[in-house]
């Protein structure tokens, strides 16, 4: 597997080694010891993935900025397996020197890319192909009451989606929550930003 360190601390591009010949092609997509090792961690103490889950979206959908709050919160690793996604990290640890600052990759069924996304930060993703299947494992069950959203488009964090590669009018489709998500201000206010001990 190759790790990747990304311009903020926390969030990992991992790539694992595929191995093809004339058949096609084979890839171990996770393996709890090498993940702890990208980590910098042992065995034991990587995160414990406790749900899959995995979307189908059309060209232009964009899903989140979607993160939760303790005491249920969520580590993501993701990865494309039909068509290519632009996927994003926000950074919303409180007291982080990248507080506000993201990365983005992308990730598609060929680069076969995954983004560790670890607690403390939003993510989200941009469907750039005509359909993408998108799948991630997530440390930390779903819960409604914890879920919370960020603006995609909060010019305080200033994300460069690459809404150019859309049709016209190269404009997202969102859900109605991810439209009316608050921007970073508003979640600091309310206090939903991350605390240290909380990530």
């Amino acid at each position: 597997m190759n790790v990747q360190f990304l311009a903020i601390d926390g969030p990992l591009l991992l790539t694992p080694a595929v191995y093809a010949d004339e058949r096609g092609w084979f890839s171990e997509s996770w393996n709890r010891r090498r993940f702890a090792e990208a980590l910098g961690k042992e065995d034991a103490d990587a995160p414990e993935f406790v749900q899959d889950n995995h979307s189908r979206s059309g060209q232009g959908v964009l899903r989140g900025l979607h993160f939760q709050r303790a005491p249920h919160p969520q580590g993501k690793l993701v990865r494309c397996t039909v068509g290519e996604v632009f996927d994003v990290a926000v950074d919303l640890r409180r007291n982080s020197p990248t507080l506000g600052q993201w990365v983005g990759e992308r990730l598609s069924a060929e680069n076969q890319h995954q983004l560790w996304v670890p607690v403390g930060f939003a993510h989200g993703f941009l469907t750039l192909s005509p359909v993408a299947e998108v799948q991630y494992k997530t440390a930390g069950y779903w819960s409604r009451e914890c879920e919370r959203s960020l603006a995609w488009n909060d010019p305080a964090i200033g994300i460069d989606w690459p809404l150019g590669e859309l049709p016209a009018p190269h404009q997202p489709l969102l859900a109605p929550k991810d439209a009316a998500a608050p921007g970073l201000g508003a979640l600091a206010a309310a206090g939903d930003l991350f605390a240290p001990d909380n990530v």
